[in-house]
C-alpha cells in the first residue's frame, strides 16, 4: 500500500524534526523560559504504538507488527498559579494497521462476510488500517517550573476520532480482495488515554470504549466486538 509507505517516511522525517527540536528548545529554555511565569508546557506530540485488538472471539489472532502514528496539537491551559495542572483539548492525525485473520470479502450483491484463516500459509497479507482526525482532551500533571525544562508528567484523559479513511486487503490463495469503503466500520472511535514519564521519554496507552465494528459486521451469527488498544511511546514538544 503505496500511502502507507509514505505515512511512515513521513513519520520517521517528523521524528527528526522534533528531535532537533527539542535540542534546541533544550538550549535556549533557560534564557526564556526563567522569564516566562506564563509559560505553556508540551502543545505538539507525536507518537508511535503497538496496536492490539481487544476483545477477540475465539480464533481470532493478531500476526506480524501492527502499527500507529498519531502527531497533532494540543492547547495547554494551566488552571492553577504554579502551572502545574493545566486542562489540554486539542487537533490530531493518526493512521493505524491491524494486521490479523479476519477475511473481509464482498459477495455478488454487495454485502461484507467475515471469516476467520485457519492457516497462516494460506495468505501473505490479510489486515485492515484506518485513517482518523482526532480531539484529545486531557487532564494534565506535571512537575515543571518555569526554568526547569526536564520533569515528570502524567496526563489522562479522552480521545474522540472520526474515521476518514478505511482500507481492508487481502493477498492469498484465495485472490486478491482490497475495500476502501465498508459502512460495517464504525466512522467514530472514542476511548480513554494516559501518557506518563519524564522529559523526552513518555508511555502511552489508549484503550478504545467502543467497537471497531458496527452491529452489522456478524461473525457466525455474532457481533465482532473487537475494540482497539494501543501501547507505546509519545513525544512532546512546546
Amino acid at each position: 500500500m503505496h500511502y502507507s509507505s509514505a505515512i511512515k517516511h513521513t513519520f520517521i522525517c517528523f521524528l527528526f524534526v522534533i528531535t532537533n527540536a527539542f535540542a534546541q528548545e533544550h538550549i535556549e529554555t533557560n534564557k526564556t523560559k526563567a522569564t516566562d511565569s506564563l509559560y505553556r508546557e508540551d502543545q505538539f506530540y507525536a507518537g508511535i504504538t503497538y496496536n492490539l485488538l481487544g476483545k477477540q472471539p475465539e480464533g481470532l489472532s493478531q500476526s506480524g507488527f501492527s502499527l500507529g502514528f498519531h502527531l497533532g496539537f494540543i492547547r495547554d491551559m494551566p488552571i492553577n498559579k504554579a502551572r502545574n495542572m493545566a486542562i489540554g483539548i486539542g487537533l490530531g492525525y493518526s493512521a493505524n494497521s491491524y494486521n490479523q485473520n479476519l477475511l473481509i470479502v464482498k459477495d455478488d450483491s454487495g454485502q461484507f462476510n467475515y471469516n476467520l484463516l485457519s492457516d497462516s500459509n494460506t495468505y501473505t497479507k490479510n489486515k485492515f488500517s484506518s485513517h482518523l482526525i482526532e480531539v484529545p482532551l486531557e487532564f494534565r500533571w506535571r512537575r515543571s517550573t518555569p526554568s526547569d525544562y526536564d520533569f515528570w508528567r502524567i496526563y489522562t484523559g479522552f480521545k474522540f476520532g472520526y474515521k476518514f479513511a478505511q482500507t481492508s486487503k487481502h493477498v492469498g490463495d484465495l485472490g486478491v480482495f482490497k475495500y476502501t469503503k465498508n459502512d460495517d466500520f464504525n466512522k467514530f472511535q472514542y476511548g480513554l488515554t494516559l501518557s506518563a514519564g519524564y522529559n523526552t521519554w513518555n508511555i502511552y496507552v489508549y484503550y478504545a470504549l467502543n467497537s471497531i465494528f458496527t452491529e452489522d459486521a456478524q461473525l457466525e451469527g455474532s457481533n465482532i466486538d473487537l475494540n482497539a488498544v494501543k501501547i507505546g511511546l509519545i513525544f512532546y514538544i512546546l
